[in-house]
């Protein structure tokens, strides 16, 4: 998606520098990550990825700690029972300094405001896994001291944003 790739410019050169990327399904960022020059640990409680570890993030992380320069974790907070306890661990396996990138859609998106109006919910139209629906707000909440950005996908265009999260951004 769109926000994933806007996500993607924060990471920056891997040489020498351990990523985890949290959530690998099939692969696609891992093998970014690694074209960065990142050595990655990838996992995902189904992982069709050859080589990832096949792990719940519900049970935390199985990595020591602070052994991870960056942790990229796209499209997994909305699916966890406890995503308070899963920052936790990503804050415990990250080196001082270090970076974690997550992404995760934004369920009171202006988009969502309109179809309310015929029923149609974040949880009617969202995979029927999530058992979160973030608004700006909750995920400030939950990330309090995290950079927070959304990004504005109009007219072909797409900018990375620091305000307006809730109403302007899917992500």
């Amino acid at each position: 998606t769109a926000g994933k790739q806007i996500a993607f410019r924060f990471v920056s050169d891997g040489t020498g520098k351990t990523a985890c990327d949290i959530g690998c399904r099939d692969g696609w960022w891992s093998n970014r990550l690694k074209e960065n020059g990142y050595q990655v640990k990838s996992l995902d409680i189904k992982p069709q990825y050859p080589g990832a570890l096949r792990h719940d993030v519900e049970t935390g992380l199985p990595y020591d700690d602070q052994t991870a320069d960056l942790v990229w974790c796209t499209e997994v907070l909305e699916h966890l029972r406890d995503p308070a306890k899963f920052l936790v661990e990503i804050e415990r396996v990250i080196k001082p300094g270090g970076l974690a990138v997550l992404t995760t859609p934004n369920s009171n998106w202006w988009l969502y405001w309109v179809l309310r109006l015929w029923g149609w919910s974040p949880k009617k139209l969202q995979n029927p896994d999530h058992k979160q629906f973030w608004s700006e707000r909750m995920i400030r909440t939950l990330a309090s001291g995290y950079e927070i950005y959304g990004y504005f996908p109009y007219a072909f265009r797409f900018w990375r944003i620091k305000r307006l999260i809730g109403p302007l951004s899917p992500t």
